[in-house]
């Protein structure tokens, strides 16, 4: 089995806030292999963008830290910040929501992306570097010429794709994104998607893709796994997970999405009542039990763990396998 470019292994990740200590990530173990793509699914505050954060060491001083971070083999947890900093960009890159915020509105974009090779690659006359910014604005679906132009000239899915250029500009091994396309309509978020997954395959890329929506997941991963409160509840193969989801959380997230030419989906659409626990109180036993509609007295007095359940799959849940 080829080992993987990425590897949580009992991570966890608590916050020091005024209102006391608050657990976002709890004991989390998850990888990605080479040319595979790994998705995160759950709700605002489930824990995926701080999971991803620790890819690259991103949290804040307030952010406490357990468990191993595995990058090609070297725990980024315990790096030395040289190391870290030759990681950064070279080794993995992160591609963030909303790339209207995160580029400079001072600085064409061809500049922005072209900042990275100078750093990691300063033996490159400026020529080369420039050729290397043509050729990635190519590979992500932009002319060349688009590299001087200053981000409010481009649209919300070329700013994404610029984004996503900086991202590739020192050929990292591994790409961590985390909701990409939450602020574009869905033609573009396709157009961004297919980009995402054809670089994958050309380059055999890792990736870790970050979203809400199950369905974006379904259609782009090869494995969903799926957070509440802060921990994976799920784990599967993608089209399993959104078609035969076995914990109740994942089957709530799955039934959210309509399926177009069912009736009974369009005139009562599914959701779930009530709202993610206060992670600084969490609820005895399962943190899904107070939402859960399935909760039975056994669901309240432990955790469940998250056991395997066939072929690749696992889930944190009691139930499983009931009718």
């Amino acid at each position: 089995m080829t080992d993987p470019l990425l590897a949580f292994e009992g991570v966890s990740v608590t916050y020091r806030t005024g209102g006391g200590e608050v657990p976002a990530v709890r004991g989390v173990d998850l990888a990605v292999a080479p040319g595979e793509i790994v998705g995160v699914a759950g709700e605002s505050g489930c824990g995926k963008s701080t999971l991803a954060s620790t890819v690259l060491r991103l949290q804040p001083p307030s952010a406490r830290v357990e468990g191993r971070v595995l990058v090609q083999g070297e725990d980024v947890l315990t790096m030395r910040w040289g190391d870290l900093r030759a990681l950064r960009w070279a080794g993995a890159s992160i591609v963030f929501q909303g790339a209207l915020h995160s580029l400079n509105p001072v600085h064409r974009v061809g500049r922005q992306v072209a900042e990275p090779i100078r750093l990691h690659e300063p033996e490159l006359g400026e020529s080369e570097v420039d050729r290397r910014v043509g050729e990635l604005l190519e590979q992500v679906g932009l002319p060349p010429a688009r590299a001087a132009a200053y981000p409010h000239q481009l649209s919300g899915g070329q700013r994404q794709r610029v984004m996503i250029a900086m991202a590739l500009a020192c050929r990292p091994d591994l790409l961590i994104a985390d909701e990409p396309t939450t602020a574009l309509d869905v033609m573009v978020q396709s157009q961004i998607l297919g980009v995402l997954a054809g670089l994958v395959e050309e380059h055999e890329l890792g990736m870790l893709f970050i979203s809400h929506d199950l369905s974006v997941l379904a259609d782009l991963c090869d494995r969903i796994a799926v957070m509440y409160a802060g921990r994976v509840v799920e784990l599967g193969a993608a089209d399993e997970v959104f078609t035969r989801p076995l914990h109740p959380y994942a089957g709530a997230l799955s039934a959210a999405f309509p399926r177009i030419g069912d009736p009974a989906a369009r005139y009562a659409p599914a959701g779930l009542g009530g709202d993610p626990p206060d992670l600084r109180s969490l609820p005895p036993g399962c943190s899904f039990g107070p939402r859960c509609p399935r909760v039975v007295e056994a669901c309240r007095s432990e955790e469940p763990a998250l056991l395997p359940h066939g072929a690749g799959r696992s889930a944190a849940c009691i139930r499983v396998g009931e009718p």
